[in-house]
């Protein structure tokens, strides 16, 4: 069988965009939310899909419940960066991979950041690690998408706000695909599974 990457992406939205995990927006809302504000700055294509794509591995084997049900961190960044590495080149999946760790990077750097965080993310972030130490702060600095990934990381923290009308998220239908086109095509095959 063979379905878009589009599709199938959109398709993972659709089964658990309804989702908040701990949020007062839907994933669906947050996603299309953070996406918007890559857009409305300017920022590269490239950069504006993985805003739109960021949290896609929360979509993964139930990774979105992990913190506030499980009390673990399911690493939602690394999952979700390698699921869209099939597809998208590192200048979509590098922000990704590293918008967690940017996280942390701005608590470490930025005393007030860590105040600012939601419920949720503060949450998180003390599964995730809490704030880096200046050692690994350098270290962050020295990853190729660091400034894209502490770029999303604010748009990420921004795109929380309840109600707040933004196009569809098949308005971003054609910049995936030109996404997707530049790295390796439009198709994916897969077997269903049988039940």
């Amino acid at each position: 069988m063979t379905i878009a990457i589009p599709d199938l992406i959109f398709g993972l939205f659709d089964q658990s965009g309804s989702e908040s995990y701990g949020e007062h927006t839907t994933q669906l809302q947050h996603a299309l939310q953070v996406a918007g504000l890559a857009r409305h700055h300017g920022c590269t294509p490239a950069l504006v899909v993985a805003s739109l794509l960021h949290d896609v591995g929360q979509f993964l084997d139930d990774a979105g419940n992990a913190a506030e049900s499980r009390g673990i961190d399911a690493r939602h960044e690394l999952s979700g960066a390698q699921f869209l590495e099939r597809w998208f080149s590192e200048e979509v999946t590098g922000p990704v991979r590293l918008h967690v760790a940017a996280k942390r990077y701005l608590c470490a750097i930025e005393p007030a950041y860590l105040q600012g965080l939601s419920r949720a993310s503060a949450l998180s972030l003390k599964l995730q690690g809490g704030p880096m130490t200046p050692a690994q702060a350098r270290q962050f600095e020295l990853e190729p998408f660091y400034t894209d990934a502490v770029t999303l990381r604010r748009f990420d923290d921004m795109g929380k706000q309840p109600g707040l009308a933004m196009p569809p998220l098949d308005s971003y239908r054609a910049l995936l695909e030109a996404q997707l086109r530049a790295r390796v095509g439009y198709f994916f095959s897969f077997s269903p599974t049988r039940r």
